[in-house]
C-alpha cells in the first residue's frame, strides 16, 4: 500500500517583531494581562504568525522516512538514525522537499492534519509561491487522507478531542512528550538553536502516529 505519515512542527514569531497594526489586531479582544500573554503564546498555531521549522514523513510499512528541518547556525550534514534521514534547509527548501516526496504516495496519514498540518503547509507554501503536488484537503470521508483525530472521534460523534499524547497513553504507546519536549516548547527550543531536538521530537510524533494507526486499523475500524 502506497501511503505515508507526516507531521509538522512550527515556531511563532516574536510578538514584538510584528507590525504595530498586526499586534493591535491580535490583542483586540484581550483585556487582562493573562489574556494578552495567551495570545502571544499561541502565535505558533497560525501560519500568518509562524513558520514551519520541521516536516517529518514516515512510510508506516517500511519504517523509513525523512525529517526536513531548519537549523540555526551551521547546517548539519544529512545523517540517518532509526530509519529516519535528517536533512536541513530553510523553510522554503523543506516545504519543497515535502511536496516532491508526497506526490509519489497515493494515501497519507496524519493526526489532526485537517485541522492543523495541512492548512498550515498550504498557506506557508503559498507564502513562498510553491504549488502543491497533492490534494491535502480532499473530501473529509475519503480514504486518501486518514486523519486519526477524525477517525478516533468518529467524525465528531465523540465530542471530546484528546491530544496525540492522551491517545498514546490510552493504548500504552510511547509518547513523544516523554522525551521532555512538547509542541509548546518548540518555539523556545528553536530560539535557543536546539533544532536537532525539535527534529527528533518530530520523528517521535511520526512513530507514535504509526502505532496509533495500527490500533485504529486492527481494533477500531470495522473491516468486512
Amino acid at each position: 500500500m502506497s501511503r505515508i505519515i507526516f507531521d509538522i512542527e512550527t515556531a511563532g514569531k516574536d510578538f514584538e517583531s510584528l507590525d504595530a497594526s498586526v499586534q493591535e489586531y491580535l490583542l483586540r479582544y484581550a483585556e487582562s494581562e493573562e489574556e494578552k500573554a495567551e495570545v502571544k503564546d499561541r502565535l505558533s498555531l497560525y501560519p500568518q504568525t509562524a513558520e514551519i521549522v520541521a516536516i517529518g514523513m514516515l512510510d508506516p510499512e517500511t519504517l523509513k522516512g525523512y525529517v526536513f528541518y531548519q537549523n540555526k547556525g551551521e547546517p548539519l550534514l544529512p545523517f540517518e538514525e532509526d530509519g529516519i534521514r535528517y536533512e536541513t534547509g530553510d523553510e522554503k527548501n523543506i516545504i519543497e522537499r515535502f511536496w516532491k516526496i508526497i506526490k509519489e504516495y497515493k494515501n497519507f496519514v496524519t493526526f489532526n492534519g485537517r485541522g492543523f498540518d495541512c492548512p498550515f503547509i498550504l498557506i506557508r507554501s503559498a507564502v513562498h509561491k510553491i504549488k502543491p503536488t497533492k490534494e491535502l484537503m480532499p473530501n473529509r470521508y475519503y480514504d486518501s487522507h486518514i486523519d486519526l483525530l477524525d477517525q478516533l472521534t468518529f467524525f465528531g460523534a465523540s465530542r471530546k478531542k484528546f491530544s496525540l499524547d492522551m491517545w498514546c497513553r490510552t493504548f500504552g504507546i510511547k509518547s513523544p512528550k516523554q522525551s521532555g519536549i512538547t509542541g509548546y516548547d518548540v518555539k523556545e527550543f528553536y530560539k535557543k538553536g536546539k533544532c536537532l531536538e525539535i527534529a527528533r521530537y518530530c520523528a517521535g510524533d511520526l512513530f507514535a502516529t504509526r502505532e496509533l494507526l495500527y490500533y485504529w486499523e486492527n481494533y477500531i475500524r470495522f473491516n468486512i
